[in-house]
């Protein structure tokens, strides 16, 4: 072969290996992309119950500068609610944002997940979870269950209101024999105390109240139970939340998308879900007491719970937990784990904190 030759022969090469790099970079850069469809069990539009999910889209979306999207799907408009775990375990979707207490029919302990009767707020969940063993268990439980998901914590928001009634309960024998919209953990105890209790998802909560399919109902926070309507149709609105202090949503990954995540997604994915908690527990706790302050110009009653009452719901959760214990094996575990945890916070509690001021309720 002449130099000449060699000469036209490498500079018809040179184009054609340049085309075969670039072919393999923008496969490898491909490769790197990742679209998350993502059912969520409650609707986008309701503040920091709802919100969480786009922000994690925003959030991700930015932070990985568009190599990781997400396209939410509001209740009902991909899947149930009621489906969002199977659907994200057999890979019919690849993620799903719910709350870990929609699925306790399926596993007694879920609802720890997301709150406890009586439990810790924000701070001392959040303790439990990242720093104890709160997340290796919530793990646990889906592994040990079948579930072939990760489990990423992903929104937090602050207490919830106790419920809303339509008269006011002075006894126990008052909530015997209504019938209330109540999650979690809460719905045993309302119904050891005589109360017919149906856990129904946001957008039916409103007309089962207007057609008296139920007597009384809680959902979330008061901005969120203000924009859902109850106060139209029940006036008294109790206080404190018992039930739940604090509320924990979660992101559901189907397991074998996670495994082909790179590092760096993966890494991007939790810390863009911790600034996700941070964020809707932060809004969560600064735009509910301009509702409170506004509650009477609406016709609504704020009311607290009085000590019996309050005593009485304790007193039944004490024992609701000690007969799931006894039924099932996981839920003693989830159980006993935390409460050693919290028995050992309560020192740090007892003298790092101001005393609340119980006589200005």
């Amino acid at each position: 072969m002449t130099l000449l030759n060699k000469r036209n022969l490498s500079a018809t090469l040179t184009p054609v290996a340049m085309a075969i790099a670039l072919v393999s970079a923008a496969g490898a850069q491909a490769a790197d992309r990742l679209l998350l469809k993502t059912p969520t069990a409650f609707p986008s539009k309701l503040p920091a119950v709802g919100t969480p999910v786009t922000k994690l889209a925003d959030t991700l979306n930015k932070t990985s500068g568009g190599a990781i999207k997400m396209k939410v799907y509001d209740p009902g408009k991909l899947i149930a609610p009621s489906e969002i775990l199977d659907a994200v375990s057999a890979g019919k979707v690849n993620s799903g944002f719910a709350a870990s207490a929609n699925w306790q029919g399926k596993m007694p302990a879920a609802a720890f997940f997301t709150s406890v009767p009586f439990g810790p707020e924000a701070s001392e969940f959040l303790a439990w979870m990242y720093y104890g063993n709160g997340r290796k268990l919530h793990q646990e439980m889906y592994d040990e269950s079948g579930y072939n998901v990760k489990a990423i914590p992903c929104g937090m928001i602050p207490p919830e209101t106790s419920g809303w009634f339509a008269k006011p309960i002075e006894t126990v024998d008052d909530l015997k024999g209504l019938n209330m919209r109540f999650y979690g953990l809460g719905a045993r105890v309302m119904d050891k105390l005589g109360v017919g209790t149906v856990q129904l998802p946001a957008a039916e909560i409103f007309p089962a109240l207007e057609k008296g399919a139920i007597d009384a109902a809680e959902f979330s926070l008061p901005q969120v139970d203000q924009m859902l309507g109850f106060n139209k149709i029940v006036k008294y609105n109790y206080f404190p939340g018992w039930h739940q202090q604090t509320s924990m949503q979660e992101l559901l990954i189907n397991k074998g998308t996670w495994e082909k995540m790179t590092e760096q997604q993966q890494a991007l994915v939790e810390t863009a879900c911790k600034s996700v908690v941070a964020d809707t527990l932060a809004e969560g706790e600064a735009n509910q007491f301009e509702v409170l302050a506004a509650a009477k110009d609406r016709g609504v009653e704020i009311r607290y719970w009085s000590d019996e009452i309050l005593t009485a719901y304790q007193t039944t959760w004490n024992e609701v937990v000690e007969e799931q214990s006894a039924k099932d094996s996981f839920f003693n575990k989830v159980w006993s784990d935390l409460k050693a945890f919290r028995e050992g916070y309560d020192i740090w509690e007892k003298h790092a904190f101001l005393p609340r001021n119980i006589s200005e309720r």
